[in-house]
């Protein structure tokens, strides 16, 4: 097979093309402007985004990481602490609460959904806990309504990692809407990418919203006065032009990822593959579509040698890391992330991918299932 062939996990140029002349006009508009951090284009990405999210405020910041580190301390979350993390997670999620100095505490997931299950969250609160921290796992959204009962009865914070769920339903309320803050990634490769790094917090609390906007700022309002001590992490202005252009086609580019979803769903259904579940009140945003299979490193090898490209959303899971050693945790303290994270694998889609694309990926798994 032909190097043209091959469909790689992600081709971000139909992304580009889609919207190639609102990009352009924005890039060119900032580059005359002569003013790249905190101005107009990013007041007026926050306004666009807010208003999208169905929230008050969007606060625009240098990274994803960043959204979930501040979102965090605008909680109160600090040393000592104690923030409820899914065990099965990108690293980010639990970097963010070790930064505060506070400590991630695991939940196993529901295996149908990977997201928190909501029935062991009070099981692991102590005096400790300030905060609990659901992600929307492949775009997924998690049940937020009894995440919040829950923070309710314990007077918790709520903070959902939105990283991969732009444009995601829960109950027919977008995702960013669901909990005290939100927090947001804009890096290349997510449904609303920016030409480089970006992430946002949305939120309908005002006091939240200042508290975030100083610390983001060198912990200042006005310009060499500093109320606390803050961060350096702003959503530069080019970033923020380019997001704002490609908001206006993230409804059209999320229903083309539903429409190829659902022609997996289609096409791979029957197979010895577990596909993605979706609750009745759930609409994904589809920021990936993970199987899983017990053999996935067999099946990964056999779809490349196909010209399939694939990736492993993620392979190893926090509590095994080097980096979270000193927690102490070991194989088999979360068997289902454990598992989970040996047997997921992620199947390319993007939007404009074409609809010879879709049929060749759902051909090539059907043969090497056959085989696997």
């Amino acid at each position: 097979m032909s190097l043209s062939d091959a469909i790689p996990f992600l081709d971000l140029k139909p992304v580009y093309l889609a919207s190639r002349e609102a990009i352009d006009a924005a890039l060119l508009r900032v580059a005359a402007s002569g003013w790249y951090l905190l101005g107009k284009e990013l007041t007026e990405f926050e306004a666009a985004y807010a208003s999208y999210c169905d929230v008050a405020h969007c606060v625009g910041v240098a990274n994803g990481l960043d959204a979930l580190h501040l979102g965090l301390l605008a909680l109160g979350v600090g040393p000592g602490d104690e923030v409820i993390v899914p065990s099965n997670t990108y690293i980010a999620t639990w970097l963010a609460v070790s930064q505060c100095g506070a400590r991630p505490v695991p939940v196993e997931p529901v295996e149908l959904t990977y997201n928190l299950d909501t029935t062991q969250i009070e099981a692991a609160i102590t005096q400790r806990t300030k905060a609990i921290l659901p992600v929307h796992l492949y775009g997924q959204p998690a049940d937020m309504d009894s995440i919040r009962a829950i923070a309710a009865r314990h007077g918790l914070g709520v903070l959902d990692d939105c990283a991969q769920a732009h444009a995601a339903l829960y109950k027919g309320r977008r995702v960013g809407s669901l909990a005290d803050l939100s927090a947001w990634s804009f890096y290349p490769g997510k449904n609303l990418g920016a030409f480089g790094d970006g992430g946002a917090v949305t939120t309908s609390d005002s006091e939240l919203d200042c508290k975030v906007r100083v610390l983001r700022n060198y912990g200042s309002r006005v310009k060499y006065v500093n109320e606390v001590k803050g961060f350096n992490s702003r959503l530069d202005d080019i970033q923020a032009a380019v997001l704002a252009a490609k908001l206006r086609y993230l409804d059209e580019a999320t229903a083309q990822r539903r429409s190829i979803a659902q022609r997996y769903l289609d096409g791979l259904d029957g197979l010895p593959l577990t596909l993605p579940y979706v609750p009745e009140w759930a609409d994904p945003a589809w920021h990936l579509f993970v199987v899983r299979h017990e053999n996935r490193d067999a099946l990964q090898t056999r779809l490349a040698e196909r010209g399939i490209g694939t990736l492993i959303h993620y392979p190893v899971p926090p509590h095994m890391q080097a980096a979270y050693a000193e927690l102490g945790y070991t194989k088999g303290d979360f068997p289902i992330a454990e598992r989970m994270h040996a047997e997921v694998l992620s199947l390319p889609l993007w939007p404009g991918m074409t609809d010879t694309q879709v049929a060749r990926v759902i051909e090539a798994v059907r043969a090497v299932l056959e085989i696997v």
